[in-house]
């Protein structure tokens, strides 16, 4: 029987209680469903593990998880990312998978993120709807704070928007990349002027405390209310939902049963 083991591979996070209520409820459903494989944390960001390793916490990159799972004679490794979208994070960790790969005779295969092919999207959507508040009133959309990139994969969240609009969804998405100003305009050119600002990241980290709801005047916050904006803050990673969850649980299946496609 073959060594098997998932790498867990999410950006991270140096909030203890963030990576409490959003990274492990999603190691440990799979582990729950996985019985049979080890499963193991790595964390991509640098910026993160060095804050980490100051306050004594190491966590794995995904080379190190790899490289310690081979020598210990695992086999067969599955890298699942929790990254939102295929952009610069989910490439360095594909660069890593395939030059092992290369180097040695395990079979390590490589899960896809939240978002990748159409399919992904649909059920991103039915999680949304369990994620969002349920006391939307008529005039109040749901703002998301995506992290953006200069990948082109930030496509991704400008197709999610376009299937949000044609299903008739109150659910706007801007991302710390483009920046509020650009969502602002879009709410007054919708007569928007009440709003509940929710991340849409895996962690409700950083980003999610400082960036969309801190006290500093270029927070999305205080520049939402500085336009007239009413705001309500919803400070919870999608880490937090079931149903979120559930989808990283089927990209493992599909990895086991071999239906990428």
């Amino acid at each position: 029987m073959r060594n098997k083991a998932i790498v867990v591979v999410s950006f991270g996070s140096s909030y203890e209680e963030a990576r409490k209520k959003n990274i492990e409820p999603l190691e440990n459903l799979i582990q729950e469903n996985f019985k049979d494989y080890k499963v193991v944390r790595a964390f991509t960001s640098n910026i993160i593990l060095r804050k980490l390793k100051r306050s004594n916490i190491h966590i794995d990159t995904p080379k190190e998880a790899l490289s310690k799972l081979i020598n210990d004679g695992y086999e067969e490794i599955i890298v699942q990312p929790s990254h939102i979208i295929p952009g610069y994070e989910y490439e360095k960790i594909k660069q890593v998978v395939d030059k092992i790969n290369n180097e040695t005779d395990a079979n390590i295969t490589l899960g896809r993120p939240l978002i990748y092919y159409n399919h992904d999207y649909e059920l991103v959507i039915d999680a949304l709807k369990s994620y969002i508040p349920k006391d939307i009133g008529e005039d109040e959309k749901i703002l998301l704070m995506g992290h953006g990139t200069e990948h082109y994969a930030n496509a991704c969240y400008y197709y999610l928007q376009h299937l949000l609009k044609e299903k008739e969804l109150p659910i706007i998405i801007g991302t710390v990349e483009e920046g509020i100003d650009v969502v602002v305009g879009r709410l007054k050119k919708e007569n928007c002027n009440k709003v509940a600002l929710m991340p849409f990241m895996l962690v409700a980290g950083d980003h999610a405390q400082n960036d969309m709801a801190g006290d500093d005047e270029d927070s999305w916050k205080n520049t939402l209310l500085a336009n007239n904006i009413d705001v309500r803050i919803f400070i919870q990673g999608l880490g937090e939902n079931e149903a979120v969850r559930k989808i990283y649980l089927s990209h493992i299946e599909d990895v086991i049963n071999n239906n990428e496609k």
